[in-house]
């Protein structure tokens, strides 16, 4: 039986389901070859993604295709309980609402896991790592399963090289469908529609630390500087800062860094990327806030004993006072800023990324276990496939290679 907090509230999160569908043409379009060839018929999936209305659509198609669903979410303030609702009114399993509490949160992952599931979609390898730790005897029914994030194959490349993995695994997020549009496109503009929509503050102008340079943090610190703001970089890896610094931005140390930033925006994967020694660089009024999957890239305890008193500046931020009354202050509590404090990617890049869920987890099934028990890449065919559909969604057409041209450019003798 589901658990949401309150099923009367189906209309609204029905209304935003019908509109980001109407702007997912792709998934659209999978949805009805779904409708038609029943891929899932008589499986079970378990998912645990960011409950908002584009999520709820990818359920959606793959009950299309016959999946039974067990939906939670992946994050407890990202959750929006009109859509949760809406989604138990769609014959889905549903255990999820906003700022659960951790024990909540674990007996709603433990809600999806106890349906026995076939197929897998994760956020983050929670749900992965629940039923290797606590349901292995439900592991010989799962025939495989898909991981949309840096931070879950992070994970779940761990397990590997540990042989600790017992099914496999798609690498969802390293499809160039995902990745090269999602992560640096969806999350530049959906954490600054996260912070903005907060703060109610300019950017033009402010200088904005962003932490890590990978396709999430080249997508954060571009639409910063579009925002007229003025860049740093921090980085551990050379070839990312010289990335960075050729980009135009400035590149220093988090310490360092800390003394000039207004915005920091930590956007790593990694714990304690924010702690006490930059803290007490930071000026008076500085905004933190975290675009990593885990929140634990600002060391909010860190921050709580450097403080002497913490309070509510505004719905969402919580302000921490400095012995010197300098205020530093956290969006979300340190959590994802796109989805704890707004709707998450835009509904057309989604559109990519769930398309790219969906034919994985269509490829899984149709496996019928016999993929290899490893971190499996997306299958390319699927990513271009993803491609030239978004491409004729926008009316775009490209050439393709001749006969003559395809010997041309696979011959070594030219």
């Amino acid at each position: 039986m589901s658990l949401v907090r309150d099923a009367s509230l189906f209309k609204s999160g029905q209304q935003k389901i019908d509109w980001v569908k109407s702007h997912m043409p792709v998934l659209s379009g999978i949805e009805k070859d779904f409708a038609a060839s029943k891929p899932f018929e008589g499986l079970r999936v378990a998912l645990s993604i960011h409950l908002e209305a584009k999520t709820a659509y990818l359920c959606t198609v793959l009950a299309a295709g016959g999946a039974k669903m067990y939906v939670t979410g992946s994050n407890p303030l990202s959750t929006q309980d009109d859509v949760a609702a809406a989604l138990t009114q769609n014959g889905m399993e549903v255990f999820a609402w906003y700022n659960a509490t951790a024990e909540e949160y674990k007996e709603h992952l433990k809600g999806v896991i106890e349906a026995r599931p076939n197929i897998i979609i994760d956020d983050g390898g929670d749900l992965v790592n629940l039923i290797h730790n606590e349901y292995p005897e439900l592991i010989s029914e799962v025939l495989g399963g898909c991981e949309e994030t840096t931070t879950g194959i992070i994970r779940l490349k761990s397990m590997a090289r540990e042989n600790k993995l017992r099914f496999p695994m798609v690498a969802v997020n390293n499809a160039k469908c995902k990745y090269l549009f999602d992560n640096r496109y969806g999350t530049g503009q959906s954490v600054w529609d996260g912070i903005n929509r907060t703060t109610n503050l300019i950017v033009a102008g402010k200088t904005v630390v962003v932490a890590g340079y990978g396709w999430c943090g080249k997508g954060v610190a571009m639409r910063a500087k579009a925002l007229g703001a003025q860049v740093i970089v921090t980085e551990i890896d050379p070839i990312k800062a010289m990335e960075a610094r050729m980009d135009g931005f400035g590149v220093m140390k988090m310490e360092e860094a800390a003394k000039h930033g207004d915005f920091f925006i930590t956007v790593t994967g990694c714990k304690d990327v924010i702690t006490k020694k930059d803290i007490v660089n930071m000026k008076d009024g500085a905004i933190l806030c975290n675009a990593g999957h885990f929140n634990v890239e600002i060391n909010l305890n860190d921050l709580e004993k450097l403080s002497v008193k913490s309070f509510e500046q505004r719905k969402n931020i919580m302000g921490y006072e400095m012995s010197d009354g300098r205020v530093i202050s956290v969006i979300a509590e340190g959590r994802l800023v796109n989805l704890a404090a707004g709707d998450g990617h835009p509904a057309e890049i989604m559109d990519m990324s769930f398309s790219i869920q969906a034919l994985c987890a269509e490829y899984i099934a149709k496996s019928g276990g016999k993929l290899n028990v490893a971190v499996n890449d997306v299958p390319e065919e699927i990513d271009k496939k993803v491609a030239l559909r978004k491409l004729r969604s926008w009316g775009t057409h490209i050439d393709t290679l001749t006969y003559e041209q395809e010997e041309y450019v696979n011959s070594w003798n030219v």
